[in-house]
């Protein structure tokens, strides 16, 4: 594949994106945006594939006019999965992952689900297992499972909408579906149990070429009929991949968006505990990669509220030195403190005020350090999207971990990380070497405030 401009589909939980991608510094020269929109139904919450599609084709037809487009990846949230009838198209909307459905039917499909030893797959709430999706699917619509002809995993869904072609990616099979071996790199007992070990579309690795894109996608955007199309990959494993090809082990990657996910490669073998929101990760190669996550995103934007003010160095000091800070769980329903109830110790600083946006980087960078333990983090850090940019969340994280922490300053890290599929970069990231956070006296309050943070959660 020659060229130097590639297409990135990107769909987050939050927005979906599409960017030109230059190929030699994997740097985003353009980029359309839209809001990630959750349909209420019926018959449940979906998402807005139409709307998707549309944005996805006018963008594709812009963006080739104005650069000229050789190729085209994919990347996704996980925890989803498509249903396709025998003529390719939906046999049922694709599920939002955090619709509650799935918990109404937790204890038939606990009894057919695979153990954590297989799967490496922690048991979540809603439709975090994407065989809990399935299987809740099937039952509350009994004719489903006769219509369905191909199972897809999200990312290969938007490929073959492309190309035509079937497939899932190891990726995403192995981002706590329940569905994959990652020890074996096979499928678990699991689509048997379903009755979809027929119907799942085989795995490919995310940077298999699938095909070229279909006559009828070329006629509406412009690109030649050779355009290929890769296999897709996992948003979380797309921030990885960069690392894995540049960086010698161990280190661990800290991906931020909607949920922060910590991989570690190369750490301390660690006996991983799904009770704690530790599971097998799978990389673009198909080697386990031990990973925790939580939904810090989440958590960020519900304590902010969308007025964050930018916390300087005396807004951080006042925060430290009163030890005015938040326990977990904002959001308790996952993460390394589920099921806990988040609380203020000492006074709760007050909305849009940088003191706030300080304490709630504190907050963050501790749960985040207490996943990076959990995964026997070694080495340094490397932090990936929006919290790159959130000062107090680097200055505590690196505290906290003991670890140096290397910010990178691209708008996301899985945009380049799936055009690193297709791409040959030349010399590493520059960017990518560490500078110390802050001060020696502004490490030393932190450090003194992660101990005193983790004394009251021993005393909650």
């Amino acid at each position: 594949m020659t060229g130097e401009h590639l297409a990135v589909i990107d769909i987050g939980k939050t927005n979906a994106k599409l960017a030109v991608v230059r190929r030699s510094d994997l740097s985003e020269i353009d980029v359309v945006t839209r809001p990630n929109t959750v349909l209420p139904g019926p018959p449940y919450p979906h998402f807005d594939v139409d709307g998707h599609w549309e944005f996805i084709l006018d963008g594709l037809s812009r963006f080739n006019a104005e650069h000229g487009l050789t190729a085209i990846t994919i990347t996704t949230h996980g925890a989803a999965a498509a249903l396709l009838s025998e003529d390719g198209s939906l046999a049922a909307p694709v599920l939002d992952y955090e619709h509650t459905g799935p918990d109404a039917c937790a204890e038939a499909y606990d009894a057919i689900r695979p153990l954590f030893l297989e799967t490496g797959s922690p048991r979540l709430s809603m439709g975090l297992n994407l065989g809990a999706q399935l299987h809740w699917q099937f039952l509350t619509d009994p004719t489903l499972l006769n219509r369905v002809a191909h199972v897809v995993t999200y990312p290969q869904f938007w490929a073959h909408r492309l190309t035509g072609v079937l497939a899932t990616d190891v990726t995403s099979l192995g981002c706590h579906t329940d569905l994959w071996n990652p020890h074996e790199r096979r499928f678990s007992s699991l689509p048997e149990a379903l009755g979809i070990a027929d119907r799942i579309a085989p795995p490919r690795k995310p940077g298999d070429v699938l095909g070229t894109i279909t006559t009828e996608i070329a006629r509406r955007t412009g690109l030649s009929t050779a355009t290929p199309v890769l296999c897709g990959i996992h948003d979380s494993n797309a921030s990885l991949l960069a690392h894995l090809m540049r960086r010698d082990p161990p280190f661990s990657v800290v991906s931020t968006g909607t949920w922060v996910i910590a991989m570690t490669v190369g750490g301390k073998p660690m006996t991983l505990d799904p009770a704690r929101d530790t599971l097998v990760n799978v990389n673009a190669f198909g080697d386990a990669v031990p990973s925790a996550r939580f939904m810090g995103g989440r958590e960020h934007d519900l304590l902010l509220g969308g007025s964050a003010t930018r916390a300087d160095e005396a807004d951080m000091r006042e925060i430290l030195t009163d030890h005015r800070m938040l326990l977990p769980a904002v959001v308790p329903e996952t993460g390394p403190f589920a099921g806990m109830t988040s609380r203020w110790v000492g006074d709760e600083p007050p909305p849009a005020s940088g003191q706030r946006s300080a304490a709630v980087g504190f907050y963050l960078a501790l749960v985040t350090a207490r996943c990076l333990e959990l995964i026997g983090h070694e080495g340094p850090v490397i932090v990936e999207g929006p919290f790159a940019r959130n000062t107090p969340y680097l200055v505590m994280l690196e505290a906290a971990s003991a670890s140096p922490v290397v910010p990178t300053t691209s708008a996301t890290g899985t945009s380049a990380g799936a055009a690193l599929l297709l791409a040959t970069p030349g010399t590493p990231d520059r960017e990518a070497t560490h500078r110390p956070m802050c001060d020696a006296h502004l490490r030393d309050l932190c450090v003194d405030y992660a101990s005193v943070w983790d004394a009251a959660l021993r005393g909650a």
